[in-house]
């Protein structure tokens, strides 16, 4: 008889089971439902998925979640947020930002490198860059035993020409500010293990920085280089840093599959002819990827420090002599770009009776208009201007809504906004408890009064520029400057009534 034998017969080792709890666990309307649960999965806590009887995973809905820094309820299905604990909502809920449960990793000895050099448009991340960050992230956890690392290039004009490594790791070890040294929110998240920030003037010098990733490629030797087959960014600069170092470029990569009879251990999918066909080949040193070439990083949080100084380039890059002389950006229309590509935008809904003062409002703010389903179907704005689900999904900085309750199908078109501001008479309205900031007050009154001081504020760059002399230019015209006397008529018209809810 075998000493796990018990006097009865019976291995010790079988797990017992105990139907009525499992009943208990079963039932959510039993008194006793949530300690059930808690005793079946073993943690003491909430709990929002245990084993049943059949050897199944049972979930239970209204524990998955967790509550945002908003108050509202965020459900990630891929389970890499935790609810525990935060599912009772509340105060306490409203005001605790939500735990990140996502694993650290810190990879202190690379055994190569991935260079990922985003576009960063607009000075954050892209989902283009994002995806391709992840790209790297499948090259360069491919092997366990020898993990690379995958290192994120960005161009910053506020380095010093003459310090190179301005914002750059003096020592060898990981600087878990690194992220913020070179102002990149989110590089940590989508995969970064480390930064290096290259002092490259502003504005189009493909030369400039085709140089400063030469002199990175001399020190550091990247197994790749990755970067996003886009326009004249990454697109423009891949190409030409593949023919500086001799290779020949995978352009238009999609997907990525293992090789183990290719030399680098991949195989690549390329478009070509317009989209319509499909080249396989080995993934070269070089690669342009498309977007959504692989999924974004979700359950990993890496250090993004920054690059040490004995990797790091030193001196000052060569530069070649330039062809092209950059004149700065063209003045471009806000009510010319599409929603999908602005940066600000101001949208109105149901909420807003004065159409034309909206309307010299976002011609005064400089900002893109945009409008709820209702505004647009009562005819005040066109369709290719309804912001949500049902119209267009935006990615601005700063999104302000005015007169906007909140349906769940708008909230969804703004979920990649940076900033939303919401004005609303209504504190309890959806789009109050969406918002990082809300004004509490009459949409009319609040317009009038961000037109007034934005023309204010004209008038006084004005006033120094012609000697403090007074006069308005053709940019500020008489409705305007009436704008600006009622303002200065009433500065504290909505100190009763307007007030910031966090």
């Amino acid at each position: 008889m075998s000493d796990i034998v018990t006097e009865t017969g019976r291995d010790s080792r079988l797990p017992r089971r105990d139907p009525r709890l499992e009943w208990m666990a079963r039932n959510r309307l039993h008194p006793e439902h949530l300690t059930a649960l808690s005793r079946l999965s073993g943690t003491g806590g909430a709990v929002s998925e245990w084993m049943g009887p059949h050897g199944l995973i049972r979930r239970n809905p209204h524990a998955i979640g967790f509550v945002g820094p908003n108050g509202c309820k965020r459900i990630d299905r891929s389970g890499v947020q935790d609810g525990q604990g935060r599912a009772g909502g509340g105060q306490a809920g409203r005001t605790g930002a939500a735990q990140d449960s996502r694993r650290r990793v810190e990879i202190e000895a690379p055994a190569f490198w991935v260079a990922v050099v985003p576009d960063t448009a607009g000075g954050r991340l892209t989902d283009h860059d994002r995806d391709l960050l992840g790209l790297a992230r499948c090259v360069a956890d491919r092997l366990s035993e020898a993990p690379g690392a995958v290192l994120a290039v960005v161009f910053d004009a506020q380095a010093g020409a003459d310090d190179p490594l301005a914002g750059v790791g003096k020592d060898a070890g990981v600087d878990g500010a690194g992220a913020q040294h070179v102002g990149i929110d989110g590089l940590d998240e989508a995969g970064a293990d480390r930064v290096i920030r290259l002092p490259v003037p502003a504005g189009y010098a493909p030369e400039a920085r085709l140089a400063a990733l030469l002199a990175l490629e001399a020190t550091l030797a990247p197994r790749h280089w990755l970067l996003p087959d886009a326009g004249i960014g990454g697109g423009d600069l891949g190409r030409r840093l593949a023919v500086r170092i001799g290779e020949r470029p995978a352009t238009g990569l999609w997907r990525i599959d293992t090789d183990d009879a290719a030399e680098s251990g991949w195989m690549c999918l390329c478009r070509s002819g317009s989209g319509r066909q499909e080249r396989r080949r080995p993934l070269p040193r070089v690669a342009l990827a498309l977007a959504e070439c692989a999924e974004p990083v979700v359950a990993t949080r890496h250090a993004a420090g920054s690059l040490s100084a004995q990797l790091a380039p030193q001196g000052a890059f060569p530069v070649a002599r330039r062809g092209l002389e950059d004149l700065g950006a063209v003045a471009v229309d806000p009510a010319a770009i599409g929603l999908g590509e602005a940066e600000f935008i101001l949208s109105a809904g149901n909420g807003v009776k004065d159409w034309p003062g909206f309307h010299r409002a976002a011609e005064a703010l400089g900002a893109t208009e945009g409008a709820s389903r209702v505004a647009v179907d009562d005819g005040h704005m066109p369709r290719h201007r309804q912001v949500g689900a049902t119209g267009t999904f935006v990615s601005a900085r700063v999104y302000v809504a005015v007169g906007i309750s909140g349906a769940i199908q708008h909230l969804q078109g703004i979920q990649r906004c940076d900033r939303v501001v919401a004005i609303n008479a209504d504190p309890g309205c959806d789009m109050v408890k969406r918002a990082d900031l809300a004004v509490i007050a009459d949409a009319g009154a609040v317009i009038a009064a961000l037109v007034a001081a934005q023309v204010a504020a004209k008038v006084a760059v004005n006033e120094q520029g012609t000697g403090g002399g007074g006069e308005l230019n053709g940019d500020v015209d008489g409705e305007a400057a009436d704008q600006v006397e009622q303002g200065r008529q009433r500065p504290d018209a909505l100190s009763k009534e307007a007030r910031h809810v966090a």
